[in-house]
């Protein structure tokens, strides 16, 4: 069994006690399609095959849920994470309305996953994207109205700063966009959940079996160290831990430290104090902070996303003055967690759903950008329609938008962004 990775244990993972042990792979075996990935979208397209019929084989280095999908700030958000209309030149405007379109469905998918099987993950409704300035209120505003414009079907309404209060008792915004159709879960509750759902339908899942190597051809071989697949179809669900698998894909992901702190339980009374209405938040700033409270009234705060590809020495002591900048009441706090996770930056913010050039057998999803809990759902069903032959459009869309691979190769890629990311937080401060 190989060693796992250095990795801070998370709140989520002491909240849900010991989840089940999967076999690692240790003989040849055959299916239609060998996933390699158990994250959302890894758990999800196996889930969205065998539904249809086909034999999944799915391959995980390490347990499912260890990466980013187990261990994210939990917030279901409306939307791609980037403002689509930047695409249209390769997508045009029907592309758009439908990327913009996708944004939506892709929250509903798992709405639609946790009632229809009774998934108890704490979902909860409510979302509020906040403004530290002028600037982003007027931003606020323009997608209040774009999305009316677009037939947003959930209930939206701006707050102005006199009243934010009501949102959260905090006095350094200038005001929010409120969204009813967004909210927040806890994110390792919910993969075990759509995990042991995929292997009710039918699909094997292996933990402890990292990939070695892939030969592709029209039946494509993966190679773990003790083991192999042959299947008809490869989904390349790594993410950020893609490392060298796919050379053609490795260049166009940066992987980022994402950091959370979660405090000691605060009480139901002085939680609802700081989040009156137990919404999700996050504000608009390049270094953003993202929070909420947790099922047992602990406030779990994060962001700090680093692309210097070192970790902080201590996570609690570094985030601790963001929490507090916000919340001044909570100074000197107890913290009881603290963890860091990997999540895969793509250049342009934009997912990365398509095909390997080289081989149309071999599909990827990644490049969430940190806006994965709902996207992975929505990649997995894509590409399960499109290896299911049921529908390849939502594929061809995203195939179209091109990707950067990022300067510097893999040893100056992190610095450059770094510096570079650094010069937008400037000048957000100046501006």
């Amino acid at each position: 069994m190989p060693v796992a990775l250095p990795h801070t244990a998370s709140y989520y993972a002491a909240s849900v006690g010991r989840a089940l042990d999967r076999p690692a792979l240790d003989s040849a075996v055959s299916a239609d399609v060998c996933v390699i990935g158990g994250g959302f979208s890894g758990v999800n397209t196996a889930l969205e095959l065998a539904e249809s019929g086909l034999s999944v084989v799915l391959l995980e280095a390490q347990r499912i849920g260890w990466g980013a999908s187990g261990r994210n700030g939990g917030q279901l958000i409306r939307g791609l994470g980037h403002d689509v209309s930047g695409v249209e030149r390769w997508v045009g405007k029907e592309g758009v309305r439908s990327l913009q379109q996708a944004g939506s469905e892709s929250v509903d998918i798992v709405r639609q996953r946790v009632q229809n099987n009774g998934i108890d993950c704490d979902l909860r409704w409510g979302y509020c994207d906040l403004a530290n300035t002028a600037s982003h209120w007027k931003g606020l505003q323009e997608e209040l109205q774009a999305l009316t414009e677009q037939g947003y079907p959930h209930p939206m309404r701006l707050v102005e700063k006199d009243a934010l209060h009501e949102v959260v008792n905090s006095s350094v915004y200038t005001g929010g966009l409120i969204d009813m159709g967004s909210g927040h879960l806890h994110p390792l509750k919910l993969i075990l959940a759509e995990a042991r759902l995929a292997e009710e339908k039918g699909a094997l899942l292996f933990e402890a079996s990292p990939v070695q190597r892939i030969v592709k051809g029209s039946n494509v071989q993966v190679f773990t160290e003790h083991g192999r697949v042959t299947a008809r179809h490869v989904v390349l669900a790594c993410d950020a831990f893609l490392n060298t698998l796919e050379p053609a894909l490795t260049g166009k992901l940066l992987p980022a430290g994402s950091y959370i702190i979660a405090t000691e339980p605060l009480g139901e009374e002085r939680a609802r104090a700081l989040i009156p209405q137990n919404m999700a938040l996050c504000d608009q700033r390049v270094a953003l902070d993202y929070y909420r409270l947790s099922a047992d009234n602990r406030l779990l705060f994060g962001g700090a996303c680093n692309y210097s590809g070192r970790d902080p020495k201590n996570i609690a002591e570094y985030m601790r003055p963001k929490m507090e900048r916000v919340f001044p009441q909570l100074k000197g706090v107890g913290i009881e967690f603290q963890w860091g996770g990997m999540i895969g930056i793509s250049a342009n913010r934009f997912p990365q759903i398509g095909r390997v050039p080289s081989a149309p057998n071999v599909y990827y999803a990644q490049g969430y950008s940190g806006h994965g809990l709902n996207v992975t759902h929505f990649a997995a069903r894509v590409i399960a329609q499109a290896i299911a032959e049921q529908d390849s459009r939502g594929i061809d869309l995203f195939s179209r938008v091109p990707h950067r691979t990022f300067p510097g190769g893999e040893r100056l890629r992190s610095p450059l962004l770094a510096l570079g990311m650094m010069w937008y937080r400037l000048k957000e401060l100046v501006g």
